[in-house]
Order: C-alpha cells, then sequence, then structure tokens
C-alpha cells in the first residue's frame, strides 16, 4: 500500500475526520468553484466538475454547500485561483508530488517549501519526480456495487487496465484519457460512483524504516493542512507496525 493512502486509513482510525471536515468541506468547495468557473456550471458537461461534486458527496458536503459553491463560480467577486503543481523530495528522498489552488502563488510557494525543509526534504523543480508517477483515471464504487467478477468483467469491457476489489470497495484504473469513456460504461450498469478523477499513482513504492515513516506521515499532514493544498500524494511504503502504532495512537 503506498504511504498517502496509509496515511488516508491512518487519519481516519484516529477519528480526524470530523476535527478535519470544516477545512475539508472549504477545499472541495474551491475545487466545485474552480471547476465550474472554467467549464460549464453543469456537471452533465463538465468532466472536472462532476468529479468534484462526486469527491463533495463521498465526503457528506451539505447540498446546499455545492449548490453554493456552484453559484460562487458566476459570481463577478470570485477570487482566481492558479493551478500549481509543485515536486520535491521528502525525509529518505521521497518523491512527492502537491497540487494547489491559490489566489498568491508567492505565498503558497514559500509555504510549501518551508515545509519541505523542515522535514528533512526539499522542494525541486517540476518534473523533478513526476516522471516516478502515472497520471491515471480512477473510478470508485462501494462493495456493494458488484461483484468483484461482475466490476472486473465490465471493468475489461469498458477499456479498463486494472481492478482492485476489497470489502472497502473497487477501485477501477484506466488511461487518464479514457476516465470519462469508462466511467460511462460503470455507470450505466452500476449506478453512480463514489468517486472519478484523474491521479497520480506511483509506479514503484519506496519502503522506509520506522522514523522515515514518521517524519513522511508528518510532513503529508501539514502539507494537507495548507488550505491551498488540495492533493499529495507520494511513493513511500510504511512498515505494518508502523501503522498499526499511528493508528492507535
Amino acid at each position: 500500500m503506498a504511504g498517502h493512502s496509509q496515511f488516508k486509513n491512518i487519519m481516519h482510525r484516529k477519528g480526524r475526520q470530523d476535527a478535519m471536515r470544516s477545512k475539508l468541506f472549504s477545499k472541495l468547495a474551491r475545487e466545485i468553484t474552480v471547476s465550474a468557473k472554467m467549464g460549464l456550471p453543469d456537471p452533465g458537461m463538465n468532466a472536472r466538475l462532476r468529479a468534484a461534486i462526486l469527491a463533495a458527496r463521498a465526503e457528506n458536503m451539505p447540498k446546499d454547500n455545492i449548490d453554493r459553491a456552484i453559484k460562487k463560480a458566476a459570481g463577478a467577486d470570485t477570487e482566481n485561483y492558479d493551478e500549481i503543481r509543485y515536486e520535491g523530495y521528502g525525509p529518505g528522498g521521497v518523491a512527492v508530488i502537491v497540487e494547489a489552488l491559490t489566489d498568491n502563488r508567492n505565498r503558497t510557494a514559500s509555504e510549501v517549501r518551508s515545509y519541505f525543509t523542515k522535514s528533512g526534504g526539499n522542494l525541486a523543480e517540476t518534473g523533478a519526480v513526476s516522471f516516478m508517477f502515472d497520471r491515471v483515471g480512477v473510478v470508485e464504487f462501494d462493495a456493494k456495487a458488484a461483484s468483484a467478477d461482475d466490476m472486473m468483467e465490465a471493468a475489461i469491457e469498458a477499456g479498463a487496465d486494472d481492478v482492485t476489489s476489497s470489502e472497502h470497495g473497487h477501485e477501477v484504473v484506466c488511461a487518464a484519457d479514457s476516465l470519462a469513456e469508462v466511467q460511462r460504461a460503470l455507470e450505466a450498469r452500476f449506478g453512480e460512483p463514489r468517486k472519478a478523477a484523474l491521479a497520480w499513482r506511483p509506479q514503484n513504492t519506496v519502503a522506509v524504516d520506522d522514523e522515515t515513516g514518521e517524519k513522511l506521515l508528518r510532513l503529508v499532514e501539514t502539507l494537507e493542512d495548507n488550505d491551498d493544498v488540495q492533493n499529495v500524494v507520494a511513493n513511500f511504503e510504511l512498515s505494518e507496525a508502523l501503522v498499526a502504532k499511528m493508528s492507535a495512537e
């Protein structure tokens, strides 16, 4: 399991989702507004907006909040946000990609750089680590949506590359430019997915010792706590002992 997925599981088990919900809703609303502003405010005609709304629903964001974020895109006083990708190396030389939506490039760059530096890592040039990751489409369904065999069969027919099924649900991975087509095919058969978005996937993961793992988890947590940061992905893998320890704290 890649380090960031492990981080998400740890945070969930520690019950920190509720404490972070207000900040999370703010980030989800920002993505919805930017998506609606960049294209049509109709999720049926705007794939990015549809993905943003699915992400918001997955976190139980109220419908009023979602509608308000879409309407905000039409307002003349809406902030203009720039999409920026930062790339760097965390503790142990682990590759880290940070995606942000910011109304102040200098502020965000300065803050992200300081997080890397304080963790013992360093911010690098764009392109420095992204070649170690694949840009893919990901469609997720709840486990009850289909059996593993049915999902596999449908995913192959839709042109997907890989399917992982467990008690937590089904994850279908496809080429980035096939996401809309694969999503439509699976949705016609199984209903609305809980997630459909582009994502960075590490080509290989790096096993780290527990001391380095704790430093990396702190770096990811600090980055995700920043209001401008939307996504963080890294290519490290934690030991089961550290996952158990962090989950219990």
